[in-house]
């Protein structure tokens, strides 16, 4: 059961002052008095109160003066302004000192009935702005959590890339230490791409490391460092020359190292078969369709696919961009009428995160 409103009422004339008491009574109040303002200040500031009614006209400190007064105590209850005038001034100038309402005094006293409603509406929105203010500040609290939360995660995250970038680092590091102490070219060769693949990842996790965003990459950066370790892998001969779109094209990290792999295995192959006399270039272009796709291309003008008769030998590489393809859902292959080798992958705008502003148009 809902327990009666707890009501003072400050009035200095006591035959109105108990005719109001018994009607708020009767309609379910619990009612206190007070005949004057300052009496009735100090039981506010003793708390326990839903609401109070204050009559305007009363000596020493008038129902304006009173309000200020209340307005001023730590979280005072509304206050439901009670004039006899009919000047609108007096009514104004009580809402705008604080006051949740106000009624008119009547003469035959029908003003008690509404002064009930009054009273009653205004304990119910004071009860409606404390429960919003109240799921505000849990909605901050949640909120404050989760962003704690999120950048807790976001620490740990760029540690693991940290410590897994260092890991592959090392990785590469015993395998160009093996590579050194091969015998036999073809075991150096193997050895060399082995490390290549293992340098394309770690310069994805070095680069979540070094951003503060995890959530994508910037492919055009990614790529750039890519190319930078197989241009120093490579012959002094071949050179690797890379052209990047106008605008950055952030991926998701997975995304980005399934590109980064297809890519590394493209020019693995092009340096390997392309130029048996050593010098040559080799030509990667990221191109950017902004409706539908982006394109990576790898091309050559060394020997071409026909260099085995016209019989393509698929190897380990091309399994490899197969597979990355694959989990890219790209379409990849050979153009047959180039002259050279031109191998292209072209990736669906899906795996897109986002696009971001102008950058230069190529690293060379």
């Amino acid at each position: 059961m809902t327990s009666p409103l707890h009501i003072l009422y400050i009035d200095d004339d006591p035959g109105v002052t108990l005719l109001v008491q018994r009607h708020l009574e009767q309609s379910g109040f619990l009612v206190e008095v007070a005949n004057d303002g300052g009496s009735g200040v100090a039981r506010v500031a003793q708390g326990g109160l839903d609401a109070v009614a204050l009559d305007h006209f009363m000596p020493l400190q008038n129902g304006l003066a009173t309000l200020a007064a209340i307005r001023a105590l730590p979280d005072p209850p509304p206050v439901v302004y009670v004039t006899g005038t009919d000047d609108g001034r007096v009514a104004v100038a009580a809402l705008k000192a604080g006051a949740a309402d106000y009624v008119f005094k009547d003469i035959g006293g029908e003003f008690m009935t509404l002064l009930a409603t009054s009273l009653e509406q205004a304990v119910a929105k004071l009860r409606l702005q404390k429960a919003k203010k109240e799921m505000e500040a849990e909605i901050r609290i949640a909120r404050d959590r989760f962003q704690a939360l999120a950048a807790e995660r976001e620490i740990l995250l760029r540690e693991v890339n940290h410590r897994v970038g260092n890991s592959l680092q090392l990785i590469s590091s015993l395998l160009g230490i093996q590579e050194a102490g091969s015998a036999t070219e073809e075991a150096k060769t193997a050895l060399r791409q082995a490390r290549q693949r293992v340098l394309a990842i770690a310069q994805l996790h070095r680069q979540l490391y070094a951003s503060n965003e995890v959530a994508s990459v910037s492919l055009n950066d990614y790529l750039a460092t890519v190319v930078d370790d197989l241009r120093r892998s490579s012959s002094d001969r071949i050179t690797i020359a890379l052209r990047l779109p106008e605008e950055t094209i952030d991926v998701i990290p997975d995304h980005a190292l399934a590109i980064g792999i297809a890519l590394t295995e493209l020019v693995l192959n092009a340096l390997k078969h392309a130029y048996p006399l050593g010098d040559g270039e080799i030509r990667i272009e990221l191109r950017s369709e902004r409706s539908r796709s982006i394109s990576l291309i790898v091309e050559d003008d060394g020997l071409g696919r026909d260099m085995f008769g016209g019989i393509a030998k698929p190897g380990l590489g091309q399994t490899i961009v197969s597979a990355m393809a694959s989990k890219l859902d790209a379409e990849w292959g050979y153009d047959s009428e180039y002259p050279g080798t031109r191998a292209t992958l072209r990736i669906k705008r899906s795996p897109m995160a986002k696009e971001a502003g102008p950058q230069s148009a190529s690293a060379a």
